[in-house]
Formats: structure tokens, sequence, C-alpha cells
């Protein structure tokens, strides 16, 4: 979307070789950001936070920007973690099993590329899940 802020070349880039690494995973543009879909479930989405722009995330992850933010889902037993209540992590309200990072420069990509590989294998048909470790 013209005038909002875009996420970072670097930060897409990294976040687009770990994502397309999966079995039939695309990515898209959304409605902020780029999304990175399984059929037709999305497993990972990044924008950035700006000016309180887009308010559900800067109020999601008490934050007004700017601030690139990561959304992917986890199993709801593995959200239980006192782990993902406190930053970098932050929880959206609008799916039980959703959770978002804020990205930094000390982002810890190998610890990405987990929870992202545990992204896909929670949305994608199982006879692809088991492809992924």
């Amino acid at each position: 979307m013209t005038g909002h802020p875009q996420v970072a070349l670097d930060i897409a880039a990294k976040l687009r070789a770990i994502c397309l690494g999966f079995p039939d995973a695309h990515e898209e543009a959304a409605w902020a950001g780029i999304r990175w879909r399984i059929r037709k479930h999305t497993f990972a989405h990044v924008l950035t936070i700006d000016a309180g722009w887009l308010p559900a995330y800067a109020q999601a992850a008490h934050h007004e920007g700017p601030l690139t933010v990561l959304t992917f889902r986890l199993p709801v037993v593995r959200l239980e973690s006192p782990r993902f209540a406190r930053a970098p992590f932050f929880k959206p309200v609008w799916f039980a099993d959703i959770v978002g990072i804020a990205l930094e420069a000390r982002t810890d990509w190998d610890e990405i590329e987990g929870l992202l590989t545990e992204s896909y294998r929670v949305l994608a048909p199982k006879k692809l899940a088991v492809l992924v470790e």
C-alpha cells in the first residue's frame, strides 16, 4: 500500500528465504506488509507499524512504531509458556493460536526459522507438514 511504511528489504529477504523453502508455500502482498501462505492459510505475516498505524497491531504490540512485527501460528498449548507473554513477543487477540514478535537488530534468525517451521506445520496439510523437520 502506498503511503504506509514498507518492510525493510533485508528483513523481507530473510523471511522470504525461510518461508519459500517450505513445500507449496507462496508469498503475496497482504493488505499491509507481506504474508506467506500454505494454500489459503497464512503462516507468517510481516508488517511495519508506524505512528500507530495499523492500530490493531500497535495495540497488540504495545508500540506506536516504527517497529517491524511478524505474526505466526503455534499450537495453543505452546503459547501457554511464559516466554510468549513478554517482549519481544506479544499476543494479538484475533486468533487463539497467533503470536507476534518484534523484529529488531538483536533478533535471533535461527529462532525465527524454528518458529516459522512450527507455524507452517500447524497450518499445512499433514502430507506436507511431515516433509518439514
